[in-house]
């Protein structure tokens, strides 16, 4: 391809499938703090005050790190990038295997906090079920995040109670959250074929299992915000793991891919 001015541009390589059911699902975890990191990254600026910026803005910077991390060690299994920043910056859409959950919108305070704290409830078993690996690299990588997510669940959790107990207004918001992101927490402990070869690998323990567990901690703690109950949900979507995403990761992408699909192999 060329230029106008016949100027040969360097189209970006695009990143390899994972053939390894272990690397699809380490790829996963890196997805999701990638995925989230960005999103929370958009507040930078935008918090309601300046110690909440601040706070925000440190959680994102402690998913990219993570997500960093990870996305090193998938390198070190599968040759499927250059570099990290490529495998991170450069798949399709469909190539993508967050959660569906991450990629939900800011709206407003309420919903980012309620989904941060969703997420790392979860993310907190997830990572616990790693800590036994047989990759010791990725039980490092593990508990060394698990301290982080220690924070960022007292932090949401501090405000999903503050709001769901607060006015009737800061009541009403999380109680609209909690509407709009509950139909997407199913995904969250769905059992499917990577995770059950991880599994049978040793490469995790099956984390799904603590379901009822995180079903306890959440709604015990909706119920001392304001009495908050989750909406009766017909059926939960799915399909981001698959690589099935509505529009809202489009959205992300087109922001966190332009410097590497405009210049490839950029470097900082």
């Amino acid at each position: 391809m060329t230029t106008a001015n016949n100027i040969a541009v360097q189209m970006p390589q695009i990143p390899e499938h994972p053939e390894r059911s272990e690397t699809a699902y380490i790829l996963r975890l890196a997805d999701n703090a990638l995925i989230l990191g960005q999103r929370l990254s958009e507040m930078c600026g935008h918090a309601p005050e300046m110690e909440l910026d601040m706070a925000l803005t440190n959680i994102s910077l402690d998913l990219i790190g993570q997500a960093k991390l990870l996305f090193e060690h998938v390198l070190t299994l599968e040759d499927l990038a250059p570099n990290a920043d490529a495998l991170a910056l450069t798949r399709y859409e469909a190539q993508y295997t967050n959660l569906l959950l991450v990629a939900q919108p800011n709206v407003n305070f309420a919903h980012i906090v309620l989904r941060q704290y969703l997420f790392s409830t979860m993310q907190k078993y997830q990572y616990e079920a790693l800590l036994g690996s047989t990759d010791k690299n990725l039980a490092a990588i593990a508990e060394k995040s698990l301290k982080e997510i220690a924070y960022h669940i007292r932090f949401a959790k501090t405000w999903v109670l503050r709001l769901g107990d607060g006015t009737d207004e800061s009541k009403d918001r999380m109680d609209d959250a909690l509407s709009c992101l509950w139909r997407y927490t199913g995904e969250m402990f769905a059992r499917d074929d990577i995770l059950a070869q991880a599994t049978d690998s040793g490469l995790t323990t099956d984390f799904t299992k603590s379901y009822k567990n995180w079903q306890v901690e959440v709604e015990g703690l909706l119920v001392q915000a304001g009495d908050l109950q989750p909406p009766e949900v017909g059926q939960m979507l799915m399909g981001g793991t698959q690589g099935r995403h509505d529009e809202q990761l489009g959205n992300i992408l087109s922001d966190l891919q332009f410097m590497q699909l405009k210049y490839p192999g950029l470097q900082w």
